[in-house]
């Protein structure tokens, strides 16, 4: 066994703070020498951005200073590397320093600080310029290790004012930064505000001081440290010295944080880990039942039957029978087994109607699971905790996967491996999760265990069940997908509210706010105080567009995480079988409810809850609020003492649930709100779009109906429109039942995907809230500005229209989008037609309209649209194969026009016409596409048997036009 010390002859001695001393100073001169040279070579360069140059912008960004140009970028990359040794020292004596035997938090923080600096390196030799993605990578991981390597430093500092005080102050003024240095990119970005560039990069440039600061305290700790460097063979002629060797470890008092233990314990945190996950698997599997459903009426125009299976979810019910219930509790990881089966695995099976009945299975297995586990841990208040924290933290997960993800959910049943599903690999996840989970299970208590304090529940079961129901619907249709409430405000442009990439990062930070908060004062989260803002923000969400809703939505998002906590809490405390059975039942009737205010002509009695978003939102808060107040019935009796005793009864009551269990959820709160942010900085679009043939002058306009983007057989279609659009070379396309902002279609944005993909602005149109079936805008021209309309319905659905105004070659140029009712509403279709007509005639500009207008060519309404009222004029009158979509214009060159067939993505073909801007109109001779300018030619691609089913068709061929 060799020694554990050796003597040998002291060469050398090194000051512990000389490493961060050399560290500070090299980074320090990387990012200011770069600076200096920067400034005095190439001064106008690199502050010139690409809508504003000098004076407008007046000081350079971090990455336009050290990796656009020589010599600056070789000036930052030399003292870089130099960097690099002491900060790999640097991770190593601060693990020495905080290190404690049997503890994993030093080794974990230090392997932390080790990636930091390799993925430094990434983005400092991989330029923006070399690779965007890469250097954009390691960009983002740069910044998610930052939060970890951070956080760590301050828990586990040694008991020193100095240094945590530093460390908070600089940690604190890191991450406050970020949210200015945001704000700024936007108004620079999206709103092209002049000067807002040079605001965002002197933030910049403070984050990047704050952060070589942040290092630079941990001089004050090395302080203790000297490095020795012994001759332990006589090779050298160095001295002898006395050296210090050891430094006293004294236990630190933390008062920072209380809710973090200095322990860090690994199987706990898998245990949270493993909880999210499993939440995450049933958000998943329940928003997945909706759209699984939605095919079948989509499809049958009307109720088909499958619709029965939304009831799936009261399998709770059975849980009132006590040997079904104690069979349940002993068996809650079987239950989650098979849920995560059925519903992950539903992707595999081939018919629509088989992977719907499997998701029904995981529907039922789950809610079953989630019921049994409270009821089960009902007793024990951290198990219990721990179980609803996963639930809630499960949501969010899923919402941030539907954001990375254009929206829908990888692992849903339409998702497989060729249109963006991530299956196989959250289904392995699964399989770690619920096998951690079943190791675990020796653990639990048994079902029906209750603690000797706790009370009988007071007052009815039935106002428990009301709320869980009203909170279940209220999660599930408004926070299941962090766009959905920015569509309620969006009014169009120019854009005066919030977007949802990247704002829906807003909506997620706000959700997991609220649940930290709803778990530390949960007595405010429960009191009527908190149901009042919440009531007040639900009111601003449905009245209110722009800013002003979207505030209205952040404060409701906050207080319905918020108080998850107590109405779950709550509803446990009664026999589960009728409580939650009362629960799920109602939260179908709502999921039912949402959907017949826009669906009322396809249901019975549908027309009497007609547009009544209102009804519904008043009828969500106030089933929450029956929960309120069972809830506050059931406050126990330690919060009652502290209330008269004067105790602040906003404080944690008293609750045995583990601080460093709690802090474990915290730090995955951490991890997945980092995570949305680096998402939306990833998804970031452009706005650097350009059209296909600018040199011709040339748009080309398409209009489709892509039936909600479930395809034939029941797979998202996204993409496979987009390459459509892609392959038609579309600088112009109207998309018609575009709207899935709800519980039965999967709460997703179709177009979210498409702009991005595509490069191109889009215009969502009328809202979820506005009771249409959506119409939406995407053009490689921008939208200066955008309206819109709800056509006159008096008895039939609403039509949505968009009135766009875009900028094409220097000439503005109005774009409508219209989808007319339905064909048994002869009354509503003529007063459309009117509508639309007049609004058309009120422009003078060059106007193409994209539409769906059900009549036939030459007959009724056609005369309305095509007339001297409305100015416009048929894309071809010879066309006589058309009954719903037309492409109408007026002072514009037509050159072409064809049609394209659907293949299997919809039920409805894409139409295309091809303008000129700045051209007089032109005749009606048709002319061989010989002498048409290639420009202005159509693809050959869908000539003859064309591609996946696309194809020229009616006419076999594209026409000119002279």
């Amino acid at each position: 066994m060799p020694p554990k010390h050796r003597d040998g002859d002291v060469v050398a001695v090194i000051p512990g703070q000389w490493i961060t001393h050399l560290h500070t100073i090299t980074a320090g001169a990387a990012f200011l020498g770069a600076f200096i040279v920067g400034v005095s070579l190439h001064y106008h360069k690199i502050v010139e951005n690409q809508y504003f140059t000098y004076p407008v912008e007046w000081f350079p960004s971090v990455s336009a200073t050290i990796g656009d140009r020589y010599p600056e970028r070789s000036v930052f990359q030399v003292f870089i590397a130099i960097c690099s040794g002491p900060r790999f020292l640097l991770c190593f004596l601060f693990y020495c320093l905080v290190n404690r035997k049997g503890e994993a938090g030093p080794k974990w923080i230090v392997g932390v600080g080790v990636f930091r600096t390799l993925t430094c390196g990434g983005w400092t030799y991989v330029t923006s310029t070399d690779d965007h993605n890469w250097h954009d990578i390691f960009m983002v991981a740069y910044l998610v290790a930052t939060i970890p390597w951070t956080v760590g430093c301050i828990l586990l500092s040694p008991p020193n004012p100095t240094t945590i005080r530093w460390r908070k102050y600089l940690g604190g003024g890191f991450f406050a930064m970020l949210v200015p240095l945001l704000y700024f990119f936007l108004q620079h970005k999206v709103h092209r505000v002049p000067g807002a560039y040079t605001t965002y990069a002197l933030f910049e440039w403070s984050v990047v001081l704050l952060d070589v600061a942040f290092d630079a305290v941990t001089a004050i700790d090395f302080a203790g440290f000297e490095i020795v460097v012994k001759d332990i063979k006589g090779v050298s002629r160095g001295d002898k010295q006395n050296v210090q060797d050891v430094v006293l470890e004294k236990q630190k008092d933390k008062t920072i944080a209380q809710v973090f233990d200095s322990r860090f314990d690994a199987k706990e945190l898998a245990d949270a880990a493993a909880d999210a996950y499993l939440g995450f698997t049933f958000w998943s599997v329940l928003t997945s039942l909706g759209v699984s459903i939605w095919y079948f009426p989509l499809w049958h125009m009307g109720l088909s039957g499958y619709e029965v299976v939304v009831m799936s979810s009261i399998s709770p019910m059975l849980l009132g029978i006590p040997p079904l219930r104690r069979l349940a509790g002993k068996n809650v990881p079987t239950l989650q087994l098979t849920m995560g089966l059925f519903g992950l695995g539903a992707y595999a099976l081939k018919s629509p109607e088989s992977r719907l009945l499997s998701v029904t299975a995981a529907v039922w297995q789950g809610c079953l699971a989630y019921v049994a586990v409270w009821w089960r841990d009902r007793g024990d208040a951290a198990k219990l905790e721990a179980r609803i924290s996963g639930f809630v933290i499960g949501l969010i997960a899923s919402s941030i996967a539907k954001s990375a993800n254009g929206t829908n959910n990888p692992t849903w049943p339409i998702m497989n491996e060729t249109n963006g599903g991530w299956n196989k690999t959250f289904l392995v996840m699964f399989f770690l999760a619920i096998g951690w989970i079943y190791l675990r299970q020796t653990t639990m208590a048994p079902i029906g265990t209750v603690q000797k304090h706790e009370q009988p529940a007071k007052g009815a079961s039935l106002l428990a069940g009301f709320g869980f129901a009203g909170l279940l619907f209220a999660l599930h249709s408004l926070l299941s997908d962090s766009s959905t409430m920015i569509l309620w405000v969006w009014s169009g442009y120019p854009v005066t509210g919030p977007l949802a990439v990247p704002h829906g990062a807003w909506t997620i930070f706000a959700m997991g706010l609220g649940l930290v908060f709803g778990l530390f004062y949960p007595n405010l989260a429960r009191s009527w105080t908190a149901f009042g803002v919440g009531s007040i923000g639900a009111a601003f969400l449905t009245l209110y567009e722009d800013w002003t809703g979207y505030y209205g939505a952040l404060a409701l998002t906050v207080y319905l995480t918020a108080v998850t906590p107590t109405l779950i809490g709550n509803a446990v405390k009664f026999q589960p079988g009728r409580t939650f059975f009362t629960g799920f039942f109602v939260y179908n009737f709502m999921v039912l409810f949402h959907v017949w205010i826009v669906g009322y002509a396809f249901v019975p009695g549908g027309p009497l809850v007609r547009e009544h978003t209102d009804w519904v939102m008043a009828t969500t808060m106030l089933l929450i609020g029956c929960g309120v107040f069972s809830a506050v019935q059931n406050s126990n009796a330690g919060q009652q003492g502290a209330t008269k005793s004067g105790t602040n009864t906003y404080s944690p009551p008293p609750n045995p649930a583990a601080r460093r269990q709690r802090s474990n959820y915290i730090y995955i709160l951490l991890f997945l709100q980092l995570l949305s942010v680096c998402v939306a900085y990833l998804r970031f679009p452009a706005y650097n779009y350009e059209p296909y043939h600018k040199d011709s002058r040339a748009i080309t306009a398409g209009i489709w109906t892509i039936h909600f983007n479930i395809d034939n057989d029941m797979w998202s279609s996204d993409r496979r429109i987009s390459q459509l659009i892609k392959e038609s070379e579309l600088d112009l396309i109207g998309l018609l039942e575009s709207d899935n902002q709800r519980i039965i279609m999967g709460n997703r944005d179709p177009t979210q995907y498409l702009a991005e993909e595509l490069g191109m602005w889009v215009d969502f149109g009328p809202g979820p809230n506005k009771h249409t079936w959506g119409c939406a805008l995407l053009s490689k021209f921008p939208i200066v500005n955008s309206t819109h309309h709800l056509t006159p319905s008096p008895a039939g659905e609403l039509a949505p229209a968009i009135h766009a105004t875009i900028l094409a070659y220097g000439e503005l140029v109005d774009v409508f989008v219209f989808h007319s009712g339905q064909e048994e509403d002869v009354e509503d279709r003529r007063q459309q037609t009117e509508y639309m007509s007049t609004l058309m005639g009120s422009t003078d500009r060059p106007a193409i309209l994209l539409s769906y207008l059900i009549t036939k060519p030459g007959e009724g309404n056609y005369n309305t649209w095509v007339s001297e009222k409305s100015g416009m004029k048929d894309i071809d009158p010879s066309d006589w194969d058309r009954w719903c979509e037309y492409i109408l214009y007026k002072n514009l060159k037509r050159t072409g026009y064809a049609r394209l067939s659907r293949g299997t993505v919809t039920d409805t073909e894409l139409q295309v016409g091809k303008f000129v801007v700045g051209e007089p109109e032109g005749s009606s001779e048709l002319i061989p596409e010989e002498q048409v300018p290639h420009g202005l030619r159509f693809p050959a691609l869908f000539r003859g048997e064309g591609v996946r089913g696309h194809r020229y068709h009616v006419f076999d061929e594209p026409r000119y036009y002279a």
